[in-house]
């Protein structure tokens, strides 16, 4: 939640030093606000979150289109020039997004990315925004 946002730097903190070669790790919400970061400044937090928001509904329309799926997207991975890009889905209406560079070990990252939000996923979810929680 929110509210809750300082209890989770130590949690990016530990997954960003166990995995050498990252770079940013931030937590948003499906709109695309930053709710948490690690490793970066809150204008490059809050650009990466507003992006991540694009790309899990593109995720989620091309999910759609799979048989027998339940079109969420669940771990989106991009190789670009000089790194790698992660988006994974952790909790509800939550994301874990990180951001390393092209020596880190791909492998271990979506490991870590696993292990963090199975561990606090449940607490790692953003509430509903109606008219109403924004007068």
């Amino acid at each position: 939640m929110i509210q809750q946002r300082a209890n989770f730097d130590w949690l990016l903190k530990d997954l960003a030093e166990g995995v050498p070669q990252t770079r940013h790790v931030v937590v948003l919400s499906s709109d695309g606000l930053c709710m948490a970061q690690h490793g970066t400044e809150r204008d490059t937090a809050e650009r990466l979150a507003a992006a991540c928001a694009g790309l899990q509904s593109l995720a989620a329309a091309v999910a759609a289109e799979v048989p027998h799926s339940d079109g969420r997207m669940r771990m989106v991975v991009i190789e670009i020039t000089g790194g790698f890009f992660y988006l994974m889905a952790a909790g509800e209406r939550a994301y874990l997004a990180v951001l390393a560079d092209e020596g880190v070990d791909a492998g271990l990252m979506g490991l870590r990315m696993r292990d963090l939000v199975a561990r606090i996923g449940e607490h790692l979810s953003s509430p509903p925004r109606n008219d109403e929680q924004r007068a």
